[in-house]
Parts: C-alpha cells; structure tokens; sequence
C-alpha cells in the first residue's frame, strides 16, 4: 500500500516538473517479474522506469549510509529498497532481490555498471539473473541529463528492449559475464537508436 502511495506521489511530482514524457516499447514487458537492466544516465532515471512499468511494483538497491537516517529508511524500506555495502557487498547483495524477485512478486531495476558514467559492467545482473531465472529486460532513459533541463520539461523517452534468459544450466564465467554485457550494451544501442539515433549521453 506504502508503495501505491510513494509512486502516485511521484507521479504527480514528475507531472508538475516535466510532463513532457513518455513510453515506448512497453509491450516488451513479460509477464511476472523480472530485472531491469539500464546505463545509469542520472539520479532521477529510476522513479521514472519505475512508473514506466506501473502497475508492476519494483524492488531497488540504495546504498547502505542512506538507512541510517530513520525517517528516510522507512520510506526506501518500504519502497522496497534494500541496502548494499559498495566497498563490501555481502551475500544479501543477491540473495535478497533473488527472494523478492521469486517470492514477493516484485521486479529489480539494476545499473550494471554500479555508478553513473561508467561502461564497465559487473556480472551481478547475471548472477542474479540465474539465480532467479527470471529475464532481463534493457530499458534506456533519453532526455535531459542536468536537472535544469528537466525543470524545462524537455522530452523524456523510456524505452523498453526484449527480454532474454540466462541459461541455469550455464555456469557463471568471464565467457558468459562478457557474453551477456555484450548482448546488454547492443539491445540498449538499438533500444537509442529507435529512439532517436542522433542522440547523445552527455555526463554531467
């Protein structure tokens, strides 16, 4: 219910800072859950990928210094986020969005890459992704990269790639990580490029 509430919050919230936004490929989406595999472009990108799949209910990973706060880790709590040590990720970092992805009925939006700007991808989508064998869904954000020109209500476009599987019987390997990073990076390429192929990412 909690979570009902945050995103019809959110929504209203993103209505009245850029309307100007929209979905394509939502057919793409499989049924039951799944993980949401994207670049990380900016920090806002989630809420809107999250609303993109609405009503599907998302769980995400925040960083664990964020949960210190109370008041703030009862919303991401019940929001469905979980925290996660970057200097040292523990089991829970793929046991826990493996239970919610299994048995809570909740999807996962992951950056593979783990921080913003980078193209180096890590194989925890993979893992979990086996673990779960639930599918992997690209999705791409297109739009404006600095809050200013969201405020300006620049076109905002999420788009959504073809699912596809990790094989369980596959053994988790560099072969299979790059294999997989691969497939990744050329479905958000073409997921850009149906878009809008004169786009460009510019970090800021």
């Amino acid at each position: 219910m909690f979570y009902k509430f945050i995103r019809a919050v959110a929504r209203v919230i993103v209505f009245i800072l850029n309307g100007n936004w929209h979905v394509t490929g939502k057919e793409n989406l499989p049924e039951g859950t799944y993980i949401i595999v994207a670049p990380h472009r900016n920090w806002w990108e989630p809420i809107f990928f999250a609303l993109a799949i609405s009503p599907k209910e998302t769980s995400f990973m925040a960083k664990k210094e964020l949960f210190k706060n109370p008041i703030l880790r009862y919303i991401l709590v019940h929001a469905h986020a979980f925290p996660v040590d970057r200097d040292n990720p523990g089991p829970s970092v793929v046991k826990t969005p493996v239970n919610f992805l299994k048995k809570q009925n909740l999807s996962l939006i992951m950056f593979p890459s783990g921080t913003r700007h980078s193209e180096d991808l890590k194989g925890g989508s993979v893992l979990i992704a086996k673990l779960s064998q639930k599918p992997l869904v690209p999705v791409v954000y297109q739009g404006p990269s600095s809050f200013k020109g969201l405020l300006k209500r620049q076109k905002i476009t999420i788009g959504i790639g073809k699912p596809f599987m990790v094989d369980k019987k596959e053994k988790i390997t560099d072969e299979l990580t790059d294999r997989v990073d691969t497939q990744m990076k050329a479905s958000w390429h073409d997921i850009d490029q149906s878009i809008n192929p004169e786009y460009k990412y510019i970090p800021k």
